[in-house]
């Protein structure tokens, strides 16, 4: 498309994975002759990070780089400016939920039917033919526009927006993701036609025995013999063709609980079903989004109501799938039973239309479709009894009711994700939790942005979707730590198990800014808030906040610009419902003092906004392993506060909790010996003075000065 082709001047993300445009090929030199002269002129950029050769003994051949551009307009457009210029060319739009719907300019007129079969998101102005499937930004569809108006034209073909040119290795991968994709489905088998038994063995292993033959044949579920998977098919486009498959395996832990394990052909970052959506009728105003193919089965089987499955779950609601979900006046999301669901049921309301959504509070007595369907619960009634997603300013104590003791019900969902790596932390903070807002310092060289990338990789890994914003070292370095504490070992002294931990490293729903240095505070904001409505972002960090306050507000106080910033992200992690992870860098202090919430640079306000409060603290003159901890100084969730000691794996740059006991941090002598033996002597003379003192009983006025224990180190420090 002209978008990967002819790209604007833009702000980027990087993503660790590559999508895939749903339409590629070559420019035609007919459609040549009608671009605009803007398009013609301009500038024909190289993406940065195209690819690379690594000159070395035994060097590996070229491999497509695993980061790809994805565009954000330097100036983004507003729905107010796509009306005012559909209204300038004569367009009629019809105004949807998240929306404007347009005739399409891709359809043969004498076939059009004034069906409104384009849609622009009214949020970001990508556009999208259903007809078609021709999608691109919103200057895109203005040049077609322009072109069209300019030649008389009444339509376009749709081959004239188009990518890259594939090249040797996509399109080979592309070939043979089809043809896996063929293979397993040709060799899958449906499930009614395996023998009673068999078939009930199966759905007693995946916990579906309440859902019948004829629902599991109504949506083309199969069986995949060799890992005794269930095949879920996508078929999509003009034609309804058979587009990818998504496997499922079941397996019981040790607690007789079964997990479920998915995989997708193609990968995740370019699998655009909506389970379901073939069995949608055009006349359809109702439907039930879930976030399960089990639980869309279960409410079809149970109510007869339309219902779909989103792609990834709870974890994304990829804006490419709103044009199929415009024809519905009503969206009931029921996406699980548990807190998770409910904030992803808040947040996905918020891109479908608020007006139109209701959703489907979790609880003992409202578990996910699947399970209720197990337990005998009536369906029907759990859905009428959705409440509204939109809410008025004012609440009473009746509406929070409910939230209240749901709260109390999930003590351990409400307290957010775990980590793995840091269970220190978790007994502290409890977990990482959305709408929250970190301030975390350390002296300069402790390593902060270190200690940071793994503890935002830590939840990446468990499917937190993060943003990186890295200001003070480039994204090529920050990706090498990350891969590095990804695969526990120096990756340089194992070249040979590059690609397979790259591999790993690139499913991870990571994305980075392409910033780097001093930024202004708009750009910025309007890149994550981009970035959240695309890709449904959990957590966004923020490296740091000195490197974003700039130089052009020379003339303004810098502790009044830096309360403004800290003020912005304050707000944007409240109405994003996304964690925001702020470094900031401390005063300068001396060597020898522990930093205190105090010693945060700037006033008071960064300390009274954030939710929670990190000390990354260094003692400077001592040696040994463990000379790091982390102190936790605010905590607002619980109020739990503390501190633990860390050590530094250099080889991984990991760090870790030390064994307790293991190690005995020892003071810097900087002292010649003699020196430090006369010491002792005074010490041992002043030991004797304190307790002849005692036995008579003699008050004096000053006290003799004392070697003590600090409470505050637990892994035995000494300080005087």
């Amino acid at each position: 498309m002209w978008r990967g082709l002819l790209l604007r001047s833009s702000t980027c993300l990087l993503q660790v994975g590559a999508p895939r445009f749903l339409l590629q090929g070559c420019l035609t030199s007919p459609f040549l002759r009608l671009l605009p002269k803007r398009l013609l002129h301009r500038p024909f950029p190289i993406p940065w990070g195209t690819g690379y050769f690594l000159t070395h003994t035994g060097t590996r051949g070229y491999k497509k780089d695993t980061k790809s551009t994805l565009e954000f307009p330097v100036t983004p457009v507003t729905v107010t400016d796509i009306k005012q210029y559909l209204r300038s060319k004569e367009i009629p739009f019809h105004d949807g939920y998240s929306c404007l719907h347009i005739p399409s300019i891709f359809v043969d007129l004498s076939t059009r039917k004034e069906v409104f079969s384009l849609f622009i998101d009214k949020t970001t102005g990508q556009f999208l033919c259903k007809d078609t499937l021709v999608e691109g930004s919103w200057e895109d569809l203005q040049d077609c526009l322009e072109v069209m108006q300019k030649d008389e034209e009444e339509s376009l073909n749709p081959n004239v927006l188009l990518g890259y040119p594939e090249s040797v290795e996509e399109q080979e991968e592309r070939e043979r993701e089809l043809r896996e994709v063929q293979r397993i489905w040709s060799t899958s088998v449906p499930l009614t036609d395996l023998p009673e038994d068999e078939a009930q063995l199966i759905k007693t292993m995946f916990q579906i025995t309440k859902i019948s033959n004829a629902t599991l044949k109504k949506f083309g579920v199969r069986l995949f013999k060799p890992t005794k998977s269930l095949v879920f098919p996508w078929f999509g486009g003009p034609d309804s063709s058979l587009k990818g498959v998504k496997l499922l395996s079941a397996q019981r832990t040790e607690t007789d609980k079964v997990t479920y394990n998915e995989a997708t052909v193609p990968k995740s970052n370019s699998y655009y079903n909506l389970f379901g959506l073939p069995l949608v009728g055009r006349l359809d105003s109702e439907v039930v989004v879930t976030g399960h193919e089990f639980d869309t089965m279960a409410v079809s089987q149970a109510t007869g109501l339309p219902s779909v499955a989103l792609p990834r779950g709870v974890s994304c609601l990829p804006p490419i799938l709103l044009p199929y979900l415009e024809q519905f006046k009503r969206v009931t999301l029921w996406l699980g039973g548990d807190i998770r669901s409910w904030e992803a049921s808040k947040s996905f309301s918020r891109k479908l239309g608020i007006r139109r959504c209701s959703l489907v509070r979790p609880g003992e007595y409202r578990p996910c479709a699947v399970e209720a369907l197990a337990r005998g619960k009536n369906l029907s009634n759990i859905i009428k009894a959705s409440i509204p997603a939109a809410h008025k300013s004012i609440v009473s104590f009746k509406q929070l009711r409910e939230d209240v003791y749901g709260e109390l019900v999930n003590t351990d969902q409400v307290a957010g994700v775990k980590w793995t790596r840091f269970s220190e932390l978790n007994r502290i903070l409890k977990g990482h939790r959305k709408g929250e807002l970190t301030v975390f310092t350390g002296p300069t060289g402790s390593g902060k942005t270190t200690f940071i990338s793994e503890l935002a990789l830590d939840l990446c890994m468990q499917g937190v979707n993060t943003l990186w914003g890295s200001f003070e070292i480039n994204n090529v370095r920050l990706a090498k730590i990350m891969l590095t504490q990804f695969a526990m070992q120096r990756l340089e002294e194992n070249l040979e198990q590059y690609d397979f931990w790259a591999d790993k490293f690139e499913e991870l729903p990571l994305y980075f800014m392409t910033f780097h240095g001093q930024q202004n505070i708009k750009t910025v904001l309007d890149t994550m808030q981009h970035a959240v409505y695309l890709y449904d972002i959990n957590h966004v960090v923020i490296d740091n906040l000195q490197f974003m306050m700039g130089q052009e507000h020379l003339s303004v106080d810098k502790f009044a610009v830096q309360d403004h910033i800290i003020g912005v992200f304050r707000k944007f992690a409240t109405n994003s419902s996304c964690h925001v992870t702020l470094i900031i860098h401390p005063r300068k202090e001396e060597d020898d003092r522990e930093l205190q919430t105090a010693s945060i640079f700037g006033s008071a306000k960064a300390s009274q906004e954030a939710d929670n409060v990190l000390i990354l603290q260094e003692k400077k003159l001592v040696t040994c392993p463990g000379r790091r901890s982390l102190q936790v100084t605010k905590n607002r969730f619980d109020g739990d506060v503390g501190i633990f000691p860390l050590d530094f794996i250099k080889s991984s740059l990991t760090f870790s909790t030390p064994i307790k006991g293991k190690h005995k941090l020892r003071k810097v002598n900087t002292k010649p010996e003699n020196e430090g033996e006369d010491e002792v002597t005074a010490a041992a003379s002043k030991k004797e003075e304190v307790k002849k003192d005692k036995v008579e009983k003699v008050k004096g006025n000053t006290k003799t000065p004392r070697t003590v224990k600090s409470p505050a180190n637990g892994n035995g420090a000494i300080q005087k």
